[in-house]
């Protein structure tokens, strides 16, 4: 009988206040991968991301906008970039809640999943940085040390609920005495597959699921520097500060390009 029991955790707009993938596009731009004009769709697609939500639709478009702008980058350059500019680009994005959330799973002896749509090279850093004992995210397909554009594994909607399961044959969790959070529709599979579903922060449609299933609706408000919390090894400078360089810059263009689009409606 599976005795032991595991919490699992949707990375973006639950654990981190952003997309995690498109958070680093300022340091893809630093490091050579990217260009300006794709920095700014990156935030664009970021203040879309945030203030529309991620039904399927957008989550669609996004998965397409990623595949196609990672396509011929470098692994090894992408790894480096993520590792050099990690601390300094999520740090100041974890929610204090999730954290404290976090601490209280394993405190009751609860294994810490991390269960996330984006690439494994941005997530699987970001949950080792946060103390997580796995996590679950989407593989791009590489060939001769380069991203394709292709997707390996995609994990999103129904599926992080099929690797949840698959998880827990392996290791032997209780499901049923498991705990999940998320703030999106699109992981409702995900929560239904764990006796103790939780919206975090959600959208429309995840609250209304919440409410008809009586499922706990959290408010996570807080973000909060993660290294005032748990002690984080120093950030490498490298590529940091130039990540930061043009990160008011882009705001204004978001701000700016909202601005018309409002006039001209």
């Amino acid at each position: 009988m599976a005795t032991r029991t595991a919490a699992f955790f949707d990375l973006d707009k639950t654990i981190i206040a952003k997309s995690s993938t498109l958070a680093f596009s300022r340091s893809f731009q630093a490091g050579g991968l990217i260009s300006r004009r794709a920095v700014l769709r990156s935030a664009y697609a970021q203040f879309v991301y945030l203030v529309g939500g991620a039904d399927h639709d957008q989550m669609e478009k996004m998965r397409q906008f990623m595949s196609q702008l990672c396509a011929g980058w470098d692994v090894a350059t992408v790894n480096q970039i993520v590792a050099e500019t990690l601390h300094h680009i999520v740090d100041p994005l974890v929610y204090d809640e999730a954290v404290n959330l976090i601490e209280e799973h394993h405190l009751a002896g609860r294994e810490v999943i991390i269960v996330s749509t984006s690439g494994s090279e941005v997530v699987g850093p970001i949950g080792e940085m946060l103390g997580a004992d796995r996590v679950i995210a989407t593989r791009m397909q590489i060939v001769d040390g380069r991203y394709t554009g292709e997707i390996d594994y995609y994990a999103y909607a129904e599926t992080k609920a099929e690797a949840i399961r698959e998880l827990a044959d392996r290791h032997g969790f209780d499901l049923a005495r498991s705990y999940a959070y998320s703030d999106s529709v699109t992981d409702a599979p995900m929560l239904e597959a764990v006796g103790h579903p939780h919206a975090v922060n959600p959208d429309k449609e995840l609250r209304r699921i919440a409410v008809a299933n009586e499922w706990p609706v959290l408010l996570f408000a807080k973000p909060v520097a993660l290294r005032s919390r748990v002690r984080l090894p120093p950030a490498r400078p490298t590529l940091a500060a130039l990540a930061v360089g043009g990160a008011v810059a882009v705001g204004g263009a978001i701000l700016v390009g909202a601005k018309r689009r409002g006039q001209s409606a």
